[in-house]
């Protein structure tokens, strides 16, 4: 069995093209993991956006109790409007 130019030519394009789809596939992974890390680290940034915001809402409303108005009043009212919006999408 001898080989020839031209199946030394075939077998290095076929190792290239394995080699290319390989390369495709781990970039494709790395790139939903990347996706990932970020729905996850969302998910965080929101839940933090959350507890930040009921904790000022319950911050104006006890200015609120102690008698402040104005806009401490015109605050509460748009972040509940807000907060209402967000529940309901």
């Amino acid at each position: 069995m001898s080989l020839s130019i031209q199946s030394l030519i075939t077998a290095a394009a076929l190792a290239a093209a394995v080699a290319a789809l390989l390369g495709y596939y781990n970039r494709g992974y790395a790139w939903v993991c990347r996706q990932k890390r970020q729905d996850e680290d969302i998910r965080a940034i929101k839940a933090e956006q959350q507890l930040l915001t009921y904790g000022v809402l319950a911050c104006l409303m006890g200015l609120r109790e102690q008698g402040c108005n104005g806009p401490v009043t015109e605050a509460i009212e748009r972040i509940q409007r807000h907060l209402n919006d967000q529940a309901h999408r």
